[in-house]
């Protein structure tokens, strides 16, 4: 089991720090053979604050925007990748990661991949206010859906972002092998990929996550085995 190193420090930096080689094609010797093992990075980046005046779960509706905050977020994580061994860049198709992605393709100098694997999670409350007094959690035509909050019952099932998301993880590994790969998601996606890495059951409290707008969660493959997990907060003062 793993467990996240959080640091205020930028994330690409610490898991340059914990590669061994901390080169530009990062390699180790595999014990009593003299191979090369490729140390690769992933980074999962949380999009940046959305425009939401109306305070709904927007989750896969299309449109939804950073707000200007948003934008800034976006453009100091995208700074914390300045001069790394960045090889592959994707995002969500969604606008909002689309978005947090730009700024880091002018840093690293990639074009954006789209990638489906990565999209918001799957919800039956999209378009509903979902928190405060006026959430329509608290409507009594809504309470069927909530029956089973391990799986859970209103929308996509937990073990099946999972899946999409570490299939995607291990795709992207294989695409930028022996540097480093990006990929801007959202949250409850990496927050799966956290949970599953660190041997966590997925069900979980929202409130616990570590996860924050624009944030940075590095997994450090030795081979195709992950061997750390980093998290940082690079516009954590915007």
């Amino acid at each position: 089991m793993l467990n996240i190193s959080s640091s205020d420090h930028s994330a690409a930096n610490q898991a340059k720090q914990a590669n061994p080689a901390n080169q530009s094609h990062e390699t180790k010797k595999s014990g009593g053979t003299g191979s090369e093992v490729p140390v690769t990075i992933v980074h999962l980046v949380r999009h940046g604050e959305v425009f939401n005046p109306g305070k709904i779960l927007y989750g896969r509706i299309p449109g939804y925007h950073l707000s200007s905050r948003g934008h800034s977020m976006a453009a100091r994580t995208a700074q914390s990748f300045a001069g790394h061994d960045v090889a592959y860049l994707a995002a969500s198709p969604l606008l909002r990661a689309q978005q947090t992605a730009q700024p880091i393709s002018k840093v690293t100098g990639l074009d954006v991949e789209e990638c489906p694997q990565v999209i918001e999670s799957g919800n039956d409350f999209e378009g509903l206010r979902t928190k405060g007094l006026r959430s329509q959690l608290w409507n009594p035509k809504r309470w069927p859906q909530m029956y089973n909050p391990l799986e859970p019952s209103w929308g996509e099932p937990f073990v099946d972002i999972a899946d999409r998301m570490m299939a995607a993880v291990h795709d992207i590994r294989d695409k930028a092998e022996g540097h480093e790969g990006i990929v801007v998601s959202h949250q409850l996606p990496i927050v799966m990929v956290q949970r599953t890495v660190r041997g966590q059951a997925l069900a979980h409290a929202p409130w616990n996550r570590e996860c924050a707008l624009a944030s940075v969660t590095s997994l450090v493959f030795s081979g195709k085995d992950i061997i750390d997990i980093r998290y940082s907060t690079p516009a954590r003062e915007i």
